[in-house]
């Protein structure tokens, strides 16, 4: 057991510094796109949570996986651990994971398919996710099953 949360930890600190080059390119690309330098930084904050919280946060995951994680992130785990969910921010990440992952098709480091599929999620969950993160904040509701429809 040791030795794996070792090789987890060793494994996230690689994935991290990895990511620190991923969000300053991305900076860049951003920037270059003509973005201000307010909602630079906006974009870049909400994915340096994505990536080194929720990415990390069980498993050691490179950014490229996490194209396939959108939707446990916006419909379930920011809702639950990020204090400051609202309608709102879940609006901003998902704005700025099609941008990340945009970026990330423009460097060949994901495929268009991923890409057209992680945007069709968004458009498609959405609804969902808005609807979840209202039950998760209405007093009213103390049965979680309510909740998450499980």
């Amino acid at each position: 057991m040791p030795d794996d949360y070792a090789k987890y930890e060793k494994d996230c600190e690689e994935i991290r510094e990895e990511n620190a080059k991923l969000l300053a390119d991305f900076s860049d690309w951003l920037t270059a796109k003509g973005l201000s330098e307010k909602t630079v930084g906006n974009h870049c904050s909400n994915m340096d949570f994505f990536l080194n919280r929720f990415l990390l946060y069980e498993d050691a995951k490179p950014a490229e996986t996490g194209v396939f994680e959108v939707g446990s992130f916006l419909g379930y785990w920011f809702i639950q651990k990020a204090m400051w969910a609202s309608r709102s921010s879940i609006k901003s990440y998902a704005a700025t994971l099609k941008k990340f992952y945009t970026f990330m098709h423009e460097k060949g480091r994901i495929t268009q398919e991923d890409l057209d599929d992680l945007k069709a999620e968004i458009k498609e969950e959405m609804p969902e996710w808005l609807a979840t993160l209202d039950r998760h904040d209405d007093p009213d509701i103390t049965d979680l099953s309510d909740v998450w429809d499980y």
